[in-house]
């Protein structure tokens, strides 16, 4: 895994690289989180609790941990990873850190490559963001389940009443709740703020949830929480419906950063084609054809 995710990351157009990720694509099978949330919210501990969970329950995990970027080298800090608390000699766990640098979004520009080839190995694939913010909502582009993490007494709840970050999650979470009053009016101002939205009726009804992950209380039912999701996805078909925005998203995304709106715009009729192929064939494809039109 470590071998291919380097490929990727230092060869993203060669021929043997995309055939990797079109495989990669046909085959996934994993589930994929993602928890977000302000920095020192405890995502990291939350992580640890829920990866020893999931391998109780039998299941191969891998993580995504998106850093912020070191001003000197460009690369992560990893300041995530070394706050995981991972089995060295367990096969099943796999961690990887990447930076964000200058990309806006919570994400890295690796983060959907790297998920994809996750995807088809493991059972469970969490991706953790730097951060959330205004601009911060791409989690949503790349998750089928995301965690939005909240701090009690901390003005979180504040930040999630905002415009787009409200329409994110399908669970939140107010961590650190052994600060029992601060995290119930923390639990009730989310309960409000998404009382604002009208849903469509089936639509999934995001539950609001309190844990404190250093007690390992309340991360049994988050667990839970998450094979629920998962179980609604699949019986409802909404989890394939997402995941085929989620290419058009990445693929839009690709052609916008190799060739500009006006790429974007010349590309439009293939972008829109149906297609069954792997949005990682159709980017290559696009940017063959639009070379040659140059």
């Amino acid at each position: 895994m470590a071998r291919a995710l380097a490929a990727v990351e230092k060869y993203p157009e060669e021929p043997a690289v995309i055939g990797l990720l079109d495989a990669a694509w046909k085959a996934a099978r994993a589930h994929v989180i993602g928890l977000t949330g302000p920095p020192g919210v405890g995502k990291s501990t939350l992580i640890n609790a829920l990866v020893q969970i999931w391998r109780s329950r039998g299941l191969s995990v891998g993580v995504i941990a998106v850093d912020p970027t070191s001003r000197k080298t460009g690369g992560a800090l990893l300041g995530d990873r070394t706050r995981l608390n991972i089995d060295p000699e367990d096969d099943q766990v796999f961690v990887r850190s990447m930076a964000a640098r200058a990309r806006l979004g919570g994400l890295a520009a690796l983060t959907i490559p790297a998920m994809v080839l996750m995807r088809a190995v493991f059972d469970i694939v969490l991706i953790e963001t730097v951060g959330i913010g205004q601009s911060e909502t791409d989690v949503a582009n790349v998750c089928d389940t995301v965690i939005f993490c909240v701090q009690p007494g901390s003005g979180d709840s504040l930040q999630f009443m905002k415009a787009g970050i409200m329409e994110v999650p399908h669970i939140a979470v107010v961590t650190k709740s052994d600060l029992t009053a601060a995290a119930r009016r923390a639990r009730a101002d989310i309960e409000g703020a998404l009382g604002l939205a009208e849903s469509p009726a089936g639509a999934w009804t995001v539950p609001v949830m309190l844990l404190s992950a250093a007690r390992r209380e309340g991360v049994e039912a988050l667990a839970d929480a998450i094979e629920r999701h998962r179980l609604w996805l699949a019986g409802t078909g909404e989890g394939g419906r997402m995941r085929a925005l989620q290419a058009r998203h990445w693929l839009e995304d690709s052609v916008r950063e190799q060739f500009g709106l006006r790429g974007l715009q010349r590309a439009k009729q293939a972008l829109s084609a149906p297609s069954g192929l792997s949005p990682f064939r159709r980017a290559a494809d696009i940017s063959k054809s639009l070379e040659s039109r140059d």
